[in-house]
């Protein structure tokens, strides 16, 4: 079994031959407009409009906690937008981050990394706006895509 590789640098600009999935937590409300989802936006125009059209569709589809929508962007890049976190703001029931949202999404995120072959690239999800901690997060990873044997690599942006 492998670990989890880090590396400084873009996790937009992932760093690995064949196909690649880079996974970003999104929010349960609709909202798109601070943290690592700018950097997707400012390279691709359309995980953001996937994401709203499944946010503002959604009483027809399965846009809630724990689901990933998978956009391919390029030849050989996909972006999944996993829903792992309740809302955008520190309140009475903590920070937004949702841990068995992630587990969950980052399940899913495995069977298709195997079904396609890909790598998963990543920052360092859940720990930003999100209000997650990495020594929570790092086990899920490890857990749901390197014990299935998926190649992961985690970005720390300079």
């Amino acid at each position: 079994m492998s670990e989890i590789r880090y590396l400084k640098g873009d996790a937009t600009s992932p760093q690995a031959k064949g196909n690649k999935i880079i996974v970003h937590i999104c929010n349960n409300i609709g909202g798109w407009g601070k943290g690592f989802v700018l950097a997707i936006s400012k390279r691709w125009k359309e995980p953001e409009i996937a994401y709203r059209k499944w946010h503002r569709e959604r009483a027809k589809n399965d846009f809630e906690l724990g689901n990933v929508q998978f956009i391919q962007v390029e030849k050989y890049i996909y972006v999944a937008n996993l829903i792992g976190q309740q809302g955008t703001k520190t309140g009475s029931k903590g920070v937004p981050v949702r841990y068995e949202a992630i587990e969950k999404g980052l399940e899913k995120i495995a069977l298709y990394a195997a079904e396609i072959d890909a790598s998963v690239h990543m920052p360092r999800i859940g720990c930003g706006l999100a209000g997650g901690k990495w020594n929570r997060i790092e086990p899920l990873i490890n857990k749901t895509l390197i014990a299935n044997n998926i190649k992961v690599t985690v970005y720390d942006f300079d």
